[in-house]
């Protein structure tokens, strides 16, 4: 997976994220499981984050002096 296609994910996660969480401040009667699906999106979030921090990083062999 190129580095453009996880960043294009994260977006879109992104996006999810603050759609879920202005529909819980939306509609309060259903809050309990919207906020479970919140928490399973922001892990898968912060998880797709880590993966495209670790592609922009230089390998070792190639690293600048």
């Amino acid at each position: 997976m190129s580095i453009r296609e996880v960043a294009r994910e994260l977006y879109k996660l992104q996006k999810e994220v603050e759609k879920l969480e202005e529909l819980i401040k939306k509609e309060p009667h259903n809050r309990d499981k919207l906020i479970l699906e919140l928490y399973k999106l922001k892990a898968q979030r912060d998880k797709v984050k880590a993966i495209l921090e670790g592609m922009k990083k230089y390998p070792d062999i190639r690293r600048p002096r």
